[in-house]
């Protein structure tokens, strides 16, 4: 019997790069990368010769890159590993009820400079200047501060990630960011996508709270930070983490 098809879960980046995110992507049918204002994340087509090359060809002499991948990840040509961990990938069952608050706000253009100060300061994985234009962020403001955000990311054909998850350490322990994942999440499920998320194995905090909130895991992921063998070992993503740290 030939072989099922992969899942399409399996390569989420190279996925959501040819199918509705295309428009935030460069590169070809071979290796693809988000723009460089928007998110560090690139994928191959498959581990062929040419695809890896093609990948290698998308890594940039000046900022590094981010592949997520079920299963191992194939190293391209020319590139290093600066960092890797294993991550667990989350697939929504049945979701709680979202509890009406009328502090959640939806945030946009005019927040930006705000997300990325709070996501700066909390790591929930790869934040740049653009990356609230995935789109579907919401947050709580207390007395005028952004206490708490969660939004959208990676979005396949038939999913779309909760991502974004972060909570300002003044504000923790509010149960904050399951509001804003469990809203989220039945947004994408009222568009009739199912919502999916990201965290690190070993964070048993933040798989936790997901579990609680009704995702289950469904398959172990590696992450991997990648650069160029010419390129000096500096900022970029080395130093911080791909996957969602436990900012509840």
């Amino acid at each position: 019997m030939p072989a099922p098809p992969p899942h399409p879960l399996d390569r989420p980046i190279w996925n959501a790069l040819c199918g509705r995110q295309a428009g935030l992507a460069s590169g070809d049918r071979l290796a693809r990368r988000y723009r460089a204002d928007i998110s560090p994340f690139a994928a191959s087509r498959d581990d062929s010769p040419e695809a890896l090359a093609a990948l290698a060809a998308l890594l940039s002499a000046d900022r590094d890159a981010v592949a997520l991948e079920a299963g191992t990840i194939a190293v391209p040509p020319g590139a290093v590993v600066e960092k890797q961990a294993l991550g667990v990938q989350m697939v929504a069952g049945t979701l709680p009820a979202p509890v009406a608050d009328d502090r959640v706000i939806a945030l946009g253009d005019a927040d930006a400079a705000e997300m990325l100060a709070l996501a700066t300061l909390t790591e929930p994985g790869p934040f740049l200047a653009n990356t609230h234009l995935f789109g579907g962020f919401i947050g709580v403001r207390i007395d005028g501060r952004l206490a708490a955000m969660t939004g959208e990311r990676l979005k396949p054909d038939g999913f779309t990630e909760v991502s974004g998850v972060c909570t300002h350490p003044d504000f923790r322990g509010r149960g904050l960011a399951g509001l804003l994942s469990t809203i989220v999440a039945h947004r994408i499920a009222a568009r009739g996508e199912t919502p999916f998320l990201h965290a690190y194995a070993s964070n048993g905090g933040a798989i936790r709270l997901y579990e609680s909130l009704g995702f289950r895991i469904r398959t172990e992921v590696s992450v991997m930070v990648l650069r160029r063998a010419d390129q000096d070992a500096g900022d970029s993503f080395s130093n911080r983490p791909p996957l969602p740290s436990s900012n509840t």
